[in-house]
């Protein structure tokens, strides 16, 4: 059974960074992946951060580009998201999530394209 637990969100004051996990099991990332990060503040839809995959494709919002970084680390099947010079319209529950197949795609920001999600861990920028 495929499960993703992420982990490493706090509170962070406005400018200040985070690096955010997601460590995976139930299946081998040898085997193709493709993994989003997801955002969810109180009262708003859920958004599309970022997406990485093992064919080697990375996409970003448009909100979060030049700040943010996805990476994966095969080995200890674990993927990032490093975000810099974070804001308080940063401030949501994040949350990974795995597709069905490899690749992210044109439409990798879309929550029902994700078969796998994990709990998600909050981000809070504030001073």
């Amino acid at each position: 059974q495929v499960q993703l637990v992420e982990s490493g969100g706090g509170l962070v004051q406005p400018g200040g960074s985070l690096r955010v996990s997601c460590v995976a099991s139930g299946f081998s990332l040898e085997e193709g992946y493709a993994i989003g990060w997801f955002r969810q503040a109180p009262g708003k839809e859920r958004e599309g951060v970022s997406c990485i995959s093992s064919s080697g494709g990375r996409f970003y919002a448009d909100t979060v580009k030049g700040r943010f970084t996805v990476s994966a680390e095969n080995a200890k099947k674990t993927m990032y998201l490093q975000m810099n010079n974070l804001q308080s319209g940063d401030t949501a529950l994040y949350t990974c999530a795995s597709r069905p197949r490899a690749w992210c795609g044109s439409d990798w920001d879309v929550p029902r394209n994700y078969n796998y999600w994990g709990q998600g861990t909050q981000v809070t920028v504030s001073s």
